[in-house]
């Protein structure tokens, strides 16, 4: 028994929003060329403003050198800025790798102007990568070749806390990240 389904009629919205869509995971910026192809080959860049992988950069410390790195924020989504109409829905649904719009049932829900400034300022986050407990090694200055388990992070100035022996006593020493590497258990 075949489901009679009705096509979905959108009309254009008064302005652009900002929509989520779902896409097979890794393939977020295969579609985001693919659909800026699209709006070009169709010229439909008054109706579809803006596609958007949004990105983090990302500072680590790797045994002991600080890496910069690119990482996405919301793996397997990305975000339109566009009028909804029939044309744009379809563009949109009909691109390779996309699995469908997020919202109930696959309808489209277009994100709030805080939830899009909250995003935004979630790209200017800076991750690092030590956390308490973890085991490290002093890789430089005077306790270089310490092992020891980290006691506090500091991620605003850089510094980790760990215990250390001096004169046959435990004491705790601050450390600047650079001065330390991941120690395998």
């Amino acid at each position: 028994m075949a489901l009679d389904k009705k096509e979905e009629k959108w009309e254009r919205t008064e302005k652009p929003s900002w929509y989520v869509v779902h896409t097979y995971s890794g393939y977020e910026n295969k579609v985001k060329v693919d659909l800026e192809k699209t709006i070009e080959n169709r010229k439909l860049q008054d109706q579809m403003l803006s596609v958007l992988v949004p990105m983090q950069e990302v500072e680590e410390y790797r045994d002991g050198v600080r890496k910069t790195s690119q990482k996405k924020l919301f793996p397997g989504y990305v975000l339109i800025q566009m009028y909804m109409t029939d044309d744009t829905w379809y563009v949109v649904r009909n691109t390779r790798g996309v699995t469908g719009f997020v919202g109930p049932e696959s309808k489209p829900v277009p994100l709030t102007e805080e939830e899009i400034q909250n995003m935004i300022a979630d790209t200017q986050k800076v991750v690092i990568s030590y956390t308490e407990g973890e085991l490290i090694e002093v890789i430089e200055g005077p306790y270089k070749g310490t092992v020891a388990r980290v006691e506090s992070v500091d991620t605003d100035l850089e510094t980790l806390t760990i215990p250390v022996e001096i004169f046959s006593g435990e004491t705790m020493a601050e450390l600047p990240f650079k001065f330390v590497k991941r120690k395998e258990d």
